[in-house]
């Protein structure tokens, strides 16, 4: 009798493995494929077309044409215009000029998380945090040479703090910024 039982057991315990490793490898693949199935439904269902996609295309090229007309013929004016006044605003100012300069950072022209680093916390220490230098000079604040700022995301999360570092506590990594931000983000998670 206790033979049957530890090896009913053990043969529970090695199908709740096999069963929990193949929700590991199903659940994301099947949230992704859910996630992409309704966005496409979604998408394609705005413009009613017999033929599936057809919406879905039309939307994604009335898009571009419209980033273009835009681009070409009113965004230089009316931006400038909207930028001005709403830098004026003094709460309003805050706000725009942040996200405005945060999006930027990520997916602008003037990409500004590409320098990842490993900073050590603290000099007596073994630990360290990954980060992205954002600016080394930093003398119009007031802060002498010698540290730099690095803006540290959080993981799980799309937060961060910028900490004021020592550059001889800075360390350059030698990876696309992409990967670093993806690591981080995953809590370490994602493999480079």
């Amino acid at each position: 009798m206790n033979f049957l039982s530890q090896l009913f057991s053990r043969i529970f315990r090695r199908f709740t493995g096999f069963f929990l490793k193949g929700l590991v490898l199903i659940v994301p693949i099947g949230i992704t494929v859910y996630v992409v199935y309704k966005v496409f439904m979604f998408l394609d269902g705005l413009i009613p077309y017999e033929v599936p996609g057809v919406s879905m295309l039309a939307l994604i090229f009335g898009t571009a044409f419209l980033g273009f007309i835009g681009t070409a013929f009113i965004q230089t004016p009316l931006l400038s215009f909207l930028n001005k006044a709403l830098e004026r605003i003094p709460l309003v100012k805050f706000i725009y000029t942040s996200v405005r300069d945060m999006l930027s950072a990520f997916v602008g022209n003037e990409k500004r998380f590409n320098k990842p680093v490993m900073i050590k916390v603290g000099r007596d220490t073994e630990l360290y945090k990954l980060g992205f230098v954002t600016q080394k000079d930093l003398s119009y604040l007031g802060i002498a040479e010698g540290k730099s700022a690095v803006y540290m995301p959080h993981s799980y999360n799309f937060s961060g703090n910028l900490f004021i570092v020592d550059n001889d506590l800075i360390t350059p990594i030698d990876a696309p910024s992409d990967e670093i931000m993806k690591f981080i983000v995953s809590g370490g998670i994602t493999r480079i």
